[in-house]
C-alpha cells in the first residue's frame, strides 16, 4: 500500500511539473496586447497543452515584471532604456529584445473635427499647451487633449519622436490604454489623441502627419514620421514552451495575425 501511494505521490509530482514547464505569463504593452490575443488564442488550440495568460498593463509595467521575474514575456512598445538592463542583470536577469511587429503612431481627432492633417511641430505646439484652440488649426472650440500615461511606451514614443525632449503638459488627460484613448476622443469633439495603427476604427478620425498618411507602406518604409518597432521581451534568449510560441509569432501563421490585427508584419 506504502508503495502504490508513494508511486500515486511521484506521477502526481512529475504532472504538475509538466504543467508548471507549460504555463506562460506575458504581460505589458497595450500596444502589442491585440497581436498577442490573437497569437496565444491561435497557439493554445493547436497546443492544449501549454497554457498562456495575457495581461496588459503598459510598456512599463511589462518590462518591471520582467526584472522580478513574474512574467516570461514582456511585451513593449519601445526599446528598453540602458538603466532597466543595468537593474535586470543586477538581478540575474538576461533581457533579450525580439521585434514582432512595426506600428505607426496615429494621431486622432473626433470626427466632426474638420481638420484633416498635422505636421509635427503642430503636434508639438498642440501637447505642450501652447495651442489651446482649434482656431489656431482652421477649426472651432476649445483643444482637448488626451494622452498616455507615463508607464506607456507609446507615451515615450510620443515624447522622443515628437515633442523632441518636450514634456506633455499638466492639462492634457491621461489614459491606461490605446482603447481608453479611442473611447475618449470618440466621445468630445474638442478632443486630440494618439493610438497604435492597430486600433484605428471609425468612431474616430486619423490625422496625416508631414503630408504622410499612416499605412502598412509608409510605417515599414518609416516614410511616415511616427512609426516604430514593436518588441517582446524574455529572460535570455527564448527557450522551452516560450520559445514555441516566440517561434509561431514569428512565422508565417503568426504574422498573418499580426497584419488580422491592423499592423504590419516583419515580411
Amino acid at each position: 500500500m506504502k508503495k502504490l501511494i508513494g508511486i500515486v505521490a511521484a506521477l502526481l509530482l512529475v504532472a504538475s511539473t509538466a504543467f508548471a514547464e507549460t504555463a506562460i505569463k506575458v504581460n505589458g504593452s497595450t500596444t502589442v496586447l491585440p497581436i498577442m490575443q490573437k497569437v496565444v488564442e491561435a497557439y493554445m488550440k493547436a497546443h492544449p497543452d501549454v497554457k498562456i495568460s495575457v495581461s496588459g498593463g503598459g510598456s512599463g509595467n511589462g518590462i518591471k515584471s520582467l526584472i522580478d521575474g513574474s512574467t516570461d514575456i514582456a511585451m513593449a512598445s519601445r526599446a528598453m532604456e540602458q538603466k532597466e538592463i543595468d537593474l535586470a542583470k543586477s538581478k540575474g536577469e538576461n533581457p533579450v529584445q525580439t521585434v514582432v511587429a512595426i506600428d505607426a503612431i496615429v494621431p486622432i481627432v473626433n470626427p466632426a473635427n474638420k481638420l484633416e492633417a498635422v505636421n509635427l511641430e503642430q503636434l508639438k505646439e498642440l501637447y505642450t499647451g501652447k495651442v489651446t484652440s482649434w482656431k489656431d488649426l482652421g477649426g472651432t472650440g476649445p483643444v482637448v487633449v488626451i494622452s498616455r500615461d507615463t508607464s506607456s511606451g507609446t507615451y515615450e514614443c510620443w515624447e522622443n519622436l515628437v515633442m523632441k525632449k518636450a514634456h506633455v503638459f499638466p492639462g492634457a488627460l491621461m489614459q491606461a490604454s490605446n482603447g481608453a484613448v479611442v473611447q475618449a476622443v470618440s466621445k468630445n469633439k474638442n478632443a486630440i489623441g494618439y493610438i497604435g495603427l492597430g486600433y484605428l476604427d471609425a468612431s474616430t478620425k486619423p490625422l496625416s502627419v508631414n503630408g504622410v498618411k499612416a499605412t502598412a507602406e509608409t510605417a515599414k518604409s518609416k516614410k511616415y514620421p511616427i512609426s516604430r518597432d514593436l518588441y517582446i521581451y524574455t529572460n535570455g534568449a527564448p527557450a522551452g514552451a516560450v520559445k514555441g510560441l516566440v517561434d509561431f509569432l514569428l512565422g508565417a501563421e503568426g504574422q498573418k495575425l499580426v497584419k488580422a490585427v491592423g499592423y504590419v508584419p516583419l515580411s
